[in-house]
């Protein structure tokens, strides 16, 4: 009888540390969505943590089945916190719906992967709605380039990006975002209701612990951007830094996000298989975007992302 009341204490008190543990973890991750932005960026982890932040959430039904479990009703109570906190944050992205209304461009961008050998099927499928396609991780003279090559009768490729276009090509020029070597460029398209300044990039790579390359070429976009005087300005390109990653914050503003103002959902292009972020972006100033969205690119490790703009 005293072995079974022992075994009834023992269990009482486990339910106790997991209703303390529920409540300290709700506390936690209703902190890290809130605050994420005054933690500091620990050489590089947190920035790469809020790529991933919409993905917290998932934090949420796991402590309400913990507070269950503990069958506590602070627990519980405490769990609903971060769920309010990530709904009040990201509830609107999931039933935002396109504005919609008529568009004069159609764009995208897509990193069509240096080693996919199929690279010229996934650009024909993903360009041939499109009046402005921007192309990453190019192979000169490689299946993607020769493809576009045959769509679009307009184009200007630089190392390893490019842009096509059905409206003529101007003032093109290759830039330098930091990296050392040309992975990007900048041109003026003409197109039926004006001219639109297009800047194509290929940022540096973001890791845990390593980002302050990738910091570097945002902060050489960001003065390339405010040195620009165009009334209209498009920025296409792998930047590798997802909406939610403080590093935006450098682009947008004075940049809006197309995803953002017109798209549905997260928008997520990497990886391909199960997208979890969005590091491929269409950014504008001077226009007003009408939808937004994702598209697969056969063979690629990315998605594309696509847009459509009124000038």
């Amino acid at each position: 009888m005293l072995s079974r009341r022992c075994r009834g204490q023992g269990a009482a008190s486990l339910v106790r540390v997991l209703s303390r543990v529920v409540i300290v973890v709700s506390v936690v991750v209703a902190a890290a969505l809130a605050g994420h932005g005054l933690i500091p960026a620990l050489g590089g982890f947190t920035p790469v943590l809020e790529s991933l932040l919409p993905w917290i959430g998932l934090a949420v039904p796991v402590l309400l089945a913990g507070a269950a479990v503990a069958r506590s009703t602070a627990a519980a109570a405490a769990a609903l916190v971060p769920g309010l906190v990530w709904a009040l944050m990201f509830g609107s992205t999931l039933f935002r719906s396109p504005p919609g209304g008529p568009s004069d461009l159609a764009v995208g961008t897509v990193n069509v992967g240096v080693r996919n050998s199929a690279s010229g099927e996934a650009v024909r499928a993903i360009a041939k709605d499109l009046d402005v396609l921007a192309a990453q991780e190019l192979t000169r003279g490689g299946p993607a380039a020769k493809q576009l090559n045959k769509m679009f009768k307009y184009h200007y490729p630089v190392s390893t990006v490019g842009l096509w276009s059905r409206y003529p090509i101007s003032e093109t020029r290759p830039l330098d975002v930091g990296l050392g070597w040309p992975r990007a460029l900048r041109a003026v398209i003409t197109t039926p209701k004006g001219k639109v300044t297009v800047y194509v990039m290929h940022l540096a790579s973001a890791r845990p612990g390593h980002t302050t390359s990738r910091d570097a070429s945002l902060a050489a976009a960001r003065k390339l951007i405010d040195a620009d005087p165009s009334k209209r300005i498009l920025l296409l390109g792998d930047l590798n830094t997802a909406t939610t990653d403080r590093g935006m914050r450098g682009l947008t503003p004075p940049l809006t996000d197309a995803q953002v103002a017109a798209g549905d959902g997260f928008g997520f292009t990497w990886p391909s298989e199960f997208p979890v972020t969005r590091p491929d972006h269409i950014l504008f100033k001077g226009m007003t975007a009408t939808k937004a969205g994702v598209a697969p690119a056969t063979g690629s490790d990315h998605r594309a992302a696509i847009a459509s703009l009124r000038l």
